[in-house]
């Protein structure tokens, strides 16, 4: 049986904030750094194999902290960034609201795509799950691999993995700063099961 988990970055100022952060290249803050210790500390305990990482940099230090609980080097990937989230990027929610009340409530509901200039749900659906698909034929049966992403693109991802229709990920939870989600391989019918959801340390 072959495992993936895919693990949220850390806290930024951004997240405590209440800050649209999309693509922006934001640190994270001293929760955050915290946050991807404990939750490297718990992850190295399932022996991953392989780790990859969103090229954003709140990934790579969340990916970084996993990297060295474990030995394992990184490999970086646009492919498994947050969602661009077009000209609403950096405001704070307040702001948000007060712009488009309606389109902030659309957001909020996880419509991310409601945003203008916003990357279409189905795009981020696309390539999450092309580089996903890649990293699980990667593992050999018995191993797992990690891939540290994003809230927004884990939720897409999730349901997309496990085959649901396209809008049934609205009815899972946001995800938690380093909280991840486990899916398992059947070890008789194949295909994905999904056997964690917004797990911490």
């Amino acid at each position: 049986m072959r495992t993936l988990v895919l693990l949220r970055h850390g806290r930024t100022a951004f997240n405590h904030g209440l800050r649209v952060q999309g693509q922006l290249d934001v640190e994270l803050d001293e929760v955050g750094r915290q946050q991807a210790v404990v939750a490297a500390e718990a992850l190295a305990k399932l022996g991953p194999t392989l780790l990859w990482s969103s090229d954003l940099v709140r990934a790579r230090a969340t990916a970084g902290a996993l990297a060295e609980a474990t030995g394992l080097a990184p490999t970086y990937d646009a492919r498994l960034r947050e969602f661009h989230l077009g000209e609403r990027q950096g405001l704070t929610h307040d702001e948000y609201a007060a712009a488009d009340p309606v389109e902030f409530e659309q957001f909020r509901r996880g419509h991310y795509d409601s945003a203008p200039g916003a990357e279409p749900a189905d795009d981020v659906r696309r390539r999450m799950t092309e580089a996903l698909h890649e990293l699980l034929a990667a593992l050999a049966p018995g191993e797992a691999a990690v891939a540290v992403s994003h809230g927004a693109a884990i939720r897409v991802a999730t349901g997309a993995m496990l085959g649901w229709p396209d809008e049934q990920f609205h009815t899972l939870r946001g995800l938690t700063n380093c909280g991840w989600v486990v899916l398992e391989e059947h070890p008789e019918v194949g295909g994905l099961r999904l056997g964690a959801y917004n797990r911490t340390a």
